[in-house]
């Protein structure tokens, strides 16, 4: 019966689609300890840049491991790495290390907050680039998000201390968290068109490969040398940051992506301003 396979169909994209948008809020949320567990390693005195690198390191190594047992990680297509490794890794190196400054400048919730004006990037660059559709409700949708992350953060800037904190430090942290804006655009974007095409896995191995290879030559040229963390609670939180930011929320991010377009993907990801803000203010006293 015609009527009963068109029925079965559109339940099944509906299924599909919430799917989507269930692993895309799980992403956010798993996203929204980056900032806490971030700001717990400034206070301990661990350098910035160490730790987007060290994260990556300790994440690459795990899916390293799990390719001893499935070898067709490392049958990769040339295009892919030309695409996902270099350029989807440039942007994930210029996003670990932006969005540390971001989170010490600024603080959490104001950092989270800079990185969510990208589902407006993101729904308008999706046309051009994966030639999803620009409606009107997406656009204010995310223009929606973006008003609600920053009011997420009204009362106050504080950085990693729960002091106010100086001008040159919070433009920096400004900056960084807009640098860090514009990279989770560009991430977004590769991946909707990767993820269906190489997996994902393949695309996260890609990614940070190309990361690590970026962040191991351009920090030490631009004085920020590869410091590891100090002492086995230092490494915990490097450790917390790869299992959980870097492996796992990606991989609920992915399999977002490959259900949904980009656009609704990066509005629903948005929960993480406003865990990470609540974690913030519980555990470290930034308001």
């Amino acid at each position: 019966d015609p009527s009963r396979m068109t029925t079965a169909a559109r339940s099944s994209a509906s299924t599909t689609r919430l799917a989507g948008y269930l692993f895309a809020l799980a992403a956010g949320a798993v996203w929204g300890t980056t900032g806490p567990l971030s700001t717990a390693l400034y206070r301990a005195g661990e350098e910035i840049t160490g730790i987007g690198y060290w994260r990556l390191v300790i994440g690459f190594a795990g899916l390293l491991v799990y390719g001893l047992f499935r070898r067709d990680l490392f049958r990769i297509e040339p295009k892919a790495w030309l695409l996902v490794g270099f350029g989807g890794g440039a942007l994930t190196a210029l996003f670990e290390v932006a969005y540390q400054f971001g989170i010490a400048g600024t603080g959490v919730a104001s950092a989270a907050a800079l990185l969510y004006i990208a589902p407006v990037l993101v729904a308008v660059l999706a046309k051009p680039i994966l030639g999803e559709k620009l409606t009107g409700l997406r656009i204010a949708l995310a223009l929606v998000v973006m008003a609600g992350a920053a009011l997420t953060v009204q009362g106050g800037s504080h950085g990693a201390g729960a002091a106010p904190i100086p001008l040159p430090s919070l433009v920096a942290g400004v900056a960084g968290g807009l640098l860090a804006m514009v990279a989770y655009a560009g991430m977004t974007l590769v991946a909707r068109y990767a993820v269906p095409r190489y997996g994902a896995i393949q695309v996260l191995f890609l990614e940070m490969a190309g990361a690590i290879f970026v962040l191991g030559i351009v920090l030490p040229l631009a004085g920020y040398p590869l410091v590891r963390p100090h002492g086995e609670g230092a490494w915990t939180y490097v450790v917390l940051l790869a299992l959980g930011p870097v492996l796992a929320a990606n991989f609920l991010f992915f399999a977002a992506l490959k259900r949904i377009d980009a656009a609704p993907t990066a509005v629903a990801a948005t929960v993480e301003p406003v865990l990470g803000t609540l974690l913030a203010l519980f555990l470290l006293g930034q308001h």
